[in-house]
């Protein structure tokens, strides 16, 4: 062959490999695998370094930095100061495709941490809760409900998927939000001032998916098709009487004996007047009873305070109307009055789209390896209900209970003694990896 021909062969032949090259390497990172082994140190370092240096609702200002310095680092678009705390990192890919989001909490709780762990919290805050008893009073801070944990994973889906950002067609959307565990007293926060703010729009997700995390097997997820998460709400029964001597109860009006009635009349709300047929009981809570200063001094009033639990809008309304009659009626017959109020900050209840739920099944079995627990949704609360109510949404659980207490007594979330295995990481990782991807139409190993 000609010497002009052989050097013509040979550059069609190294182009011909390189673009085979390129198109291997552009390909490459549909395997999952390394990129999240290469993630999870710095999601277990981010996680052990958060869960550290809690921070309550609405003041999670160095979470929120730490976590914004992270999304820069990875190369996202970061967005702060969104209802208070809250952050959003946009990573866009090279190529057109949808918007997917995916939500993360800033916040910890006012628990004052047992687990023994190494990096085990010793912060103590002033209280912000929605309690004005217990305003200003020092209170131990902990990531009691895995949120260190989601932030962790979130990241940790950023950074596998900005390795490849070129090739990546579509937007990953990150909202980082405060006050999940509902703003302090007299304030807003949470995902409704998050979506008021802003957090679903420029650009709008096409889905969102939240994933929390329980005491349960590591690793295991479990979702319902429909129901999710229930409305909570809280509130407080002032029961009034007129005070007098224990010894003469005829000169008085006793509220105690009311308010006894009224507790147990409540309860026939789920177990006689709520149709089981067509919607799962109601739950009515009474956590604090207070009232009296003396053992001989009947007094002038009982305050009750509790949660309600509804599956629904209409049960929610109708619980709430019949509780509010129930005491006032109870009431009235003994000659005492009854207020019922509700506080503000409650949660409503949260559904999945179920065709979307359908369509993860099979990713979150390939994360796990195992198939998820279908339910019937759980009567704990989340705000992620009112994302929910905005774009097509899946809010899961998985289990992230250390092997090591297996056949032991765990400590569920919201306890001092919560624990979360770090090796779990790897498959929420991984789930949420593999349902952002297959929403932007791309097929991994």
């Amino acid at each position: 062959m000609p010497k002009p021909l052989k050097n013509l062969a040979l550059a069609i032949s190294l182009g011909t490999w390189a673009s085979l090259t390129q198109a291997a390497d552009a390909n490459s990172w549909r395997d999952l695998e390394p990129l999240i082994a290469r993630a999870l140190p710095n999601a277990i370092a981010l996680r052990h370094e958060i869960h550290r240096h809690p921070e309550l609702s609405n003041r999670e200002f160095h979470t929120s930095e730490r976590i914004a310095k992270r999304l820069r680092e990875l190369g996202l678009e970061v967005r702060t100061g969104i209802a208070h705390t809250g952050v959003i990192g946009l990573l866009k890919g090279g190529k057109p495709g949808p918007v997917v989001a995916i939500r993360a909490e800033l916040d910890a709780l006012p628990l004052t941490e047992a687990t023994g762990l190494t990096y085990a919290s010793t912060v103590r805050a002033d209280h912000v809760g929605n309690d004005f008893r217990q305003q200003g009073k020092q209170v131990g801070v902990m990531h009691a409900c895995g949120h260190d944990a989601h932030m962790a994973m979130a990241l940790g889906v950023a950074e596998v998927l900005a390795a490849h950002r070129d090739e990546l067609p579509g937007t990953l959307k990150l909202i980082f939000q405060p006050a999940e565990e509902g703003p302090p007293l007299g304030e807003r926060g949470g995902a409704a001032l998050m979506i008021e703010e802003g957090a679903l729009e420029n650009p709008k997700p096409a889905v969102i998916f939240g994933l929390h995390v329980t005491a349960g097997k590591a690793g295991a997820f479990t979702l319902s098709r429909n129901r999710t998460t229930a409305a909570a709400d809280t509130f407080v029964a002032r029961i009034r009487g007129r005070q007098t001597h224990a010894a003469f109860p005829w000169t008085g009006i006793d509220p105690v004996p009311v308010a006894a009635q009224v507790i147990l009349a409540w309860q026939t709300i789920p177990s006689r007047q709520s149709n089981l047929s067509v919607l799962p009981a109601p739950v009515i809570s009474v956590g604090r009873i207070e009232g009296g200063d003396r053992h001989n001094v009947i007094p002038a009033a009982v305050r009750l305070e509790g949660s309600i639990r509804t599956v629904s809008d209409e049960q929610r309304e109708d619980v709430l109307a019949r509780m509010r009659r129930t005491a006032e009626k109870i009431a009235e017959a003994s000659g005492a009055t009854a207020h019922v109020e509700y506080l503000p900050g409650n949660y409503r209840a949260g559904y999945n789209d179920s065709a979307l739920v359908d369509r993860i099944l099979p990713i979150l079995e390939r994360a796990s390896g195992a198939p998820p627990t279908l339910d019937n949704g759980t009567y704990g609360a989340d705000d992620f209900a009112e994302y929910a109510r905005q774009v097509p949404a899946v809010f899961m659980r998985m289990g992230v209970a250390p092997p090591a207490l297996a056949g032991k007594d765990v400590w569920p979330t919201h306890s001092p003694g919560f624990q979360v295995d770090d090796a779990a990481l790897v498959t929420g990782i991984q789930a949420l990896t593999r349902m952002t991807l297959d929403q932007m139409g791309v097929s991994v190993k």
